[in-house]
């Protein structure tokens, strides 16, 4: 296999997975926070709580459109370049993509439809139950998708037969402590970037005092009480996350520590086992590591701080500097998630299938470089249109305020023309 052809197929990869995670990340955040919104809405009747629910549902959609779109794309991946992957192993592998596929590409984005056009027609309650089913789907789809790469990472439940992988014990699968552990740090930064996205744009409309005030620091709290506790549960998962590593990937976890000597052992120890070759990850791994950290204990800063200024409503010169430093914060969960997707599928190399499946034997024989560069300049246009197009969306959007929104805002009604005499 041609290395210029390896490095461009993951190079492509990468772009689709890491662009597609930038809108999952908003959505999993959003959608918790939404179904609390309406439900407080629909309890109380306030109309504050109603019009925050239209505001921030309207972006909602707008995000959750954009992620269908890419996650159809990073679908095709594996049928286009990586063909060595689903003949080994797609009987394994296959299975919780099925199910993540059934979940939000039917039942998530059928209810989430349901909900859109459903304002005004069905009962509140029905309504708001309808908003509570797209949200525990996308979180059920968020556990298939981590227990497919949980698979990856720690190929437990399943054992070689000839040229294929075969599932042997599906509980053992779908209980991956990788897996498990991983989807809490998910939840955790998916719930840290919906609330910094609440407060963020909450903060912006509040420094320009913009109407619908209450509606504002209504959201910039919500979005802070969430941030907060998210946080903990980031850094936590996350940190706990190196003992899983250091058992399922010691030499990953060997070089995110910087201990050479270890390193130095367990690549003989592998080259002795598994023939000849290079069996670790590179030492740029600890960059994106170290920019998930350090964003990590940013964000916890921001987030305790901003809980407390959330509850002040003194005006001045600190808070509007505030106020802008929070707006300006929106896009540092979605920095601090690309560089632990970066660290995690990095540090996995050179294995696809950890100590079963190499990289190189993953891509599709028949993927060529020329082919390669060409889809590989074409995902990434069609990317960077759509991650400017969401963030153009959302940003008209936001700024427009409630007023803006027509999520639930039923139409006109046409007035019938008068009859004109006949004479």
């Amino acid at each position: 296999m041609n290395a210029e052809t390896l490095d461009l197929a993951r190079l492509q990869f990468a772009i689709t997975a890491g662009a597609h995670f930038l809108f999952v990340a908003l959505t999993l955040g959003l959608a918790p926070l939404l179904a609390a919104i309406q439900t407080r809405a629909t309890v109380s009747g306030s109309e504050t709580h109603w019009r925050m629910t239209r505001f921030w549902g309207q972006l909602y959609v707008i995000n959750y459109g954009m992620g269908i779109v890419t996650g159809l794309v990073m679908e095709f991946q594996f049928g286009l370049n990586w063909s060595g992957l689903t003949t080994f192993a797609g009987d394994v592998f296959g299975a919780p993509l099925a199910m993540e596929t059934l979940v939000a590409f039917f039942i998530e984005s059928t209810f989430l439809g349901l909900w859109i056009f459903g304002w005004g027609r069905v009962n509140k309650w029905a309504h708001l139950a309808l908003l509570w089913i797209v949200t525990l789907t996308a979180y059920v789809s968020a556990y298939w998708i981590i227990a497919a790469n949980g698979w990856l990472q720690n190929p437990v439940g399943a054992e070689r037969r000839g040229d294929r992988m075969v599932l042997v014990d599906r509980a053992a699968m779908l209980a991956n402590p990788d897996a498990l552990i991983a989807l809490l740090h998910v939840i955790g930064a998916g719930l840290l970037t919906g609330g910094f996205f609440l407060a963020g744009i909450s903060a912006f409309h509040l420094r320009r005092r913009t109407a619908d005030l209450d509606l504002f620091r209504r959201s910039m709290r919500t979005g802070m009480i969430v941030a907060l506790p998210a946080s903990l549960l980031t850094l936590g998962a996350g940190f706990n996350q190196f003992a899983v590593v250091a058992d399922h990937l010691p030499m990953k976890f060997a070089v995110s520590q910087g201990d050479t000597a270890e390193q130095a052992r367990l690549q003989a120890e592998l080259a002795a086992e598994l023939g000849p070759g290079d069996y670790s990850p590179p030492d740029w791994i600890n960059l994106p590591l170290a920019v998930m950290m350090f964003l990590g204990v940013v964000l916890f800063v921001f987030a305790s701080v901003g809980l407390v200024l959330a509850y002040t409503n003194r005006a001045g010169i600190l808070m509007r500097a505030w106020q802008r430093l929070l707006t300006w914060s929106v896009v540092l969960p979605f920095a601090a998630v690309i560089a632990g997707w970066i660290f995690r599928e990095v540090g996995r190399q050179p294995w696809t299938i950890n100590q079963v499946l190499r990289t190189e034997d993953a891509l599709g024989p028949s993927v060529s470089a020329g082919g390669m560069r060409l889809t590989l300049i074409g995902f990434t246009a069609l990317f960077a249109v759509l991650i400017a197009l969401d963030a153009w969306l959302l940003g008209r959007f936001a700024r427009r305020g409630p007023d803006g929104s027509a999520l639930g805002v039923p139409p006109e009604t046409a007035v019938e023309p008068e009859p004109v005499p006949n004479f």
